[in-house]
């Protein structure tokens, strides 16, 4: 039987995991994978690891060292992952797509609650205030939403905009065929929108997508919304322009430095995170700490296509979810040679 370590492990990963996972001996760690920690995997044959582990070249050499063949990753994303060091030596597979509807209905229920001032309204009848003094929203109908990036979230989160009649700007380097979405240039959608969703992949061109010139670009009161990558925005950026009012509102599910902090409780610390510790102060912003996935129905399928990502692996046949050394996208194209022809990358 196959021996397999699992990193950063919460009590809704085992759920689904001992279920799907029963041909294997699955050994649960706690601690997030980073170089201190790789050590812990020697003597196993695979690796599960999840968005916020430390996989820089230091970890995986480790990894190698100990034995371990496969980095199977429980996410869709892999900007955490040092390619350079992996390549020839660790395959690196993923799940590119677990629930895309778990995303986007999160992306819609942080503007709901950021607009309506849900949060604040749900802290006031806690204590029996019922005042609507300060609660006061907007029409999500005939509003210009700006969507960046159009990959499955992204236009699931396109149709569900929909059903409340906004006007919908869209923006992606490879756009969606049939889709119906107007293709426009990010430019035009921070000079236009009233409310702008990030949907897109952290790459070198996207790293702080939202910075001082994107805010400067902005029209004034625009809502920001996150549930992609806490790089896309320069966290600074976006306090000072919070504090200006030329950003009305923000909701984040994800945050630049998370790696330190979400998925863990703080609430008997200090947050040595100046940032975050005013972004979470404001009443103007709602931070979630990236829970668009967690639905059952996510978990369900993360769970499921990592299995089957090892069941491949270990038995020789083509890996559906390798991420492609050569040109990175995880996608099978032409860039590729060896993935287009239906073999593994290495």
């Amino acid at each position: 039987m196959r021996k397999i370590a699992f990193f950063d492990t919460k009590p809704y990963d085992r759920t689904f995991f001992d279920i799907y996972g029963k041909n294997y001996e699955i050994k649960y760690f706690e601690n997030k994978l980073n170089a201190d920690t790789a050590t812990l995997a020697a003597g196993f044959d695979g690796v599960v690891a999840f968005v916020n582990d430390d996989l820089s070249g230091e970890t995986i050499n480790k990894l190698y060292e100990g034995g371990v063949r496969v980095l199977a990753l429980r996410s869709a994303g892999f900007n955490n992952v040092d390619f350079r060091a992996a390549f020839e030596k660790i395959t690196v597979v993923r799940v590119p797509a677990y629930s895309p509807h778990a995303v986007a209905e999160h992306a819609m229920a942080l503007l709901l609650a950021l607009n309506r001032k849900i949060h604040k309204a749900y802290n006031r009848t806690r204590e029996f205030d019922f005042r609507l003094s300060g609660l006061t929203g907007f029409d999500l109908y005939g509003k210009t939403i700006g969507i960046i990036g159009t990959g499955k979230i992204g236009r699931i989160f396109a149709d569900i905009c929909k059903g409340f009649s906004m006007k919908i700007l869209a923006s992606d380097p490879y756009p969606a065929k049939d889709s119906g979405l107007e293709y426009v240039s990010v430019d035009r959608i921070l000079a236009e929108s009233d409310i702008i969703s990030l949907h897109c992949p952290l790459t070198e061109d996207t790293y702080h997508l939202i910075d001082s010139a994107a805010v400067f670009a902005m029209k004034s009161g625009v809502y920001i919304i996150n549930t992609s990558r806490g790089q896309l925005i320069d966290s600074a950026a976006l306090l000072s322009a919070l504090k200006s009012g030329k950003i009305g509102g923000a909701a984040l599910d994800v945050y630049e430095e998370e790696a330190e902090f979400f998925f863990e409780d703080f609430s008997q610390s200090i947050v040595k995170d100046d940032v975050l510790s005013l972004l979470v102060s404001m009443p103007n912003v709602i931070v979630t700490s990236h829970q668009a996935f967690l639905t059952r129905e996510a978990l369900d399928s993360i769970a499921s296509t990592t299995i089957k990502n090892l069941d491949e692996f270990f038995s020789g046949d083509k890996l559906t979810n390798e991420i492609c050394y050569q040109c990175k996208t995880g996608d099978v194209g032409t860039k590729c040679e060896k993935r287009a022809a239906g073999e593994r990358c290495f």
